[in-house]
């Protein structure tokens, strides 16, 4: 072997979950997810070991995911937007049964539903976590962590307490979901800041990931550019993000996804039909349905029917190009290096399957062509790397992200300015209400409860999901009202709980609607 790749899902979804509304658009974020991303993937993955095919992949399930995953409303619902699904596609059949090419669709889409729907409750018994957690045991999939979250830590960088509770907690439900502590950490959206890799040491974590820049600009410059690991200061790893393989697969422009045979993820039925033929199998909203029936043929607005044997075509060439692209890759690097270099190819796992309808395909291709096809590197983790190579360069990372532009602007844009104020004047708050009941005598029941609350209030208030939303435009709106009712939730627990009440009733509401991290620490903000 001449090197490794080491492949990264990052599975991540933020808080979503409205149990004051029967349906509500923003958590179909999650249905969809786990119909398109988690359950083809966790079938393609129990199949390739089932079959003994030599591969193993790093995954991130975040705290905020494994929350609504293990959410016994959240399930139900789940459970029930694929069954609609399953009636959706039914009514397809009929509607559609003069056109033989989108009849076979409407088929292809039923089996699927009903496939998944199967699987999601006789196999899994809704319990996705866990399935993902027996593969970690299987010694197949290495789960990392993740702060509590995925708050961008840069963001907190005046109050360090902040960011080591984001990280204690995140490693807290962790060790709730799968038995173990986390060995690597994602860092939400790759955000560094220098001083980091002491909260992590701190937290017992191995290693990290940064963009190739947070490398690169390093101090010293890494011998090895991106492809080896270095040690920080403080002592945990860092893997600098090879940014060749990531844009082959995750550009819609340069790569993989655009291709014309692939389907088109914007044509959704949701999005065309009559809504009152649609309001039959869902909400009285337009939404997305998961039904599409064209590829994306072009950049014309005019597309072609989806062909899925086309597809699956595209998907098994590309596959074999992302081979030979890695085979040419290490062979060059090692002519050069002199050593075993390692490619870190980090990706947001929902792209393969709800973005990407055939991604979960293409990495399935993938690892078995590189299982039986090539022998000039292998699959790893970083894990098992350090394990092999326990020797590196000690480099103090530069602050980076792998948001745009490389650095901050995405989540402290203009658009979001009105949010730090608020943040910073709620995180001093929750120190120092930390600090205040921490020591004799204990918090009564009641105050714990307040304190309990106020962390998950304060800790969905930090999440970089909403600044994201804002910025971008997606769903902005419901990102600005989250923002918002987290701030004055939080405060109104706060001043109850310092003007020395013995009851709230707005403390009930906030612990039915959020209520993630039910054993949360609210002491790791001293």
């Amino acid at each position: 072997m001449h090197g490794y790749l080491a492949l990264l899902l990052h599975a991540h979804l933020p808080f979503v979950r409205h149990p004051e509304h029967e349906n509500f658009l923003e958590e179909d974020w999650l249905f969809e997810a786990v119909a398109e991303t988690y359950i083809p993937l966790l079938k393609i993955f129990r199949r390739l070991a089932a079959e003994k095919v030599d591969f193993c992949i790093t995954l991130t399930l975040t705290p905020t995911l494994c929350a609504m995953l293990r959410d016994p409303l959240l399930q139900e619902r789940c459970a029930r937007y694929m069954t609609r699904g399953v009636e959706l596609a039914a009514a397809e059949m009929e509607r559609m049964k003069g056109d033989s090419a989108i009849h076979d669709l409407a088929k292809f889409y039923h089996d699927r539903f009903t496939e998944a729907i199967w699987f999601y409750e006789k196999e899994l018994k809704r319990d996705i976590v866990s399935a993902f957690a027996q593969l970690q045991e299987d010694g197949y999939v290495e789960i990392i962590g993740c702060a509590a979250t995925h708050a961008y830590l840069p963001a907190l960088e005046s109050y360090p307490e902040a960011i080591r509770a984001q990280i204690r907690i995140g490693c807290d439900e962790y060790r709730e979901c799968f038995g173990r502590a986390p060995v690597g950490i994602w860092l939400p959206e790759c955000g560094y800041l220098q001083g980091l890799d002491t909260f992590l040491q701190e937290a017992d974590i191995r290693w990290f990931v940064v963009d190739a820049h947070g490398l690169m600009y390093g101090t010293p410059r890494p011998r090895f550019a991106i492809y080896a690991p270095c040690f920080t200061p403080a002592g945990p790893a860092v893997f600098g993000r090879d940014r060749d393989s990531s844009k082959q697969v995750w550009s819609s422009q340069e790569g993989y996804p655009g291709d014309p045979a692939y389907r088109d993820f914007y044509r959704d039925i949701g999005q065309e039909l009559p809504l009152d033929y649609l309001h039959r199998f869902g909400p009285e909203l337009r939404h997305n349905t998961g039904i599409k029936y064209h590829r994306i043929t072009g950049r014309n607005v005019s597309k072609e029917v989806y062909r899925r044997d086309w597809a699956l075509g595209a998907a098994d060439h590309h596959a074999g190009d992302f081979l030979r692209s890695r085979i040419g890759q290490i062979e060059h690097l090692k002519g050069m290096m002199g050593v075993d270099p390692l490619i870190m190819s980090p990706y947001d796992a929902e792209l393969f399957g709800h973005w990407w309808f055939e991604g979960p395909e293409f990495l399935d291709l993938f690892i078995r062509k590189a299982a039986y096809d090539q022998k000039v590197f292998r699959l790893t983790t970083p894990t098992r790397y350090l394990a092999t190579h326990p020797v590196a360069q000690m480099i103090n990372p530069a602050a980076s992200s792998w948001g745009h532009k490389g650095y901050g602007e995405v989540w402290l844009a203009r658009e979001n300015a009105w949010i730090y104020p608020h943040l910073h004047a709620a995180t001093q708050r929750m120190i120092d209400g930390a600090k205040k009941y921490a020591g004799a005598p204990p918090p009564s029941a009641f105050e714990e409860r307040m304190l309990r609350q106020m962390a998950r209030e304060l800790l969905l208030a930090q999440s970089s999901d909403w600044a994201f939303l804002i910025k971008t435009g997606t769903a902005k709106d419901y990102a600005k009202q989250r923002t918002k009712d987290h701030f004055l939730r939080f405060t109104r627990l706060h001043d109850e709980l310092l003007s020395g009440a013995k009851s709230s009733s707005i403390l009930e509401v906030c612990e039915q609607r959020d209520n993630l991290f039910p054993n949360i620490n609210w002491r790791h903000f001293l």
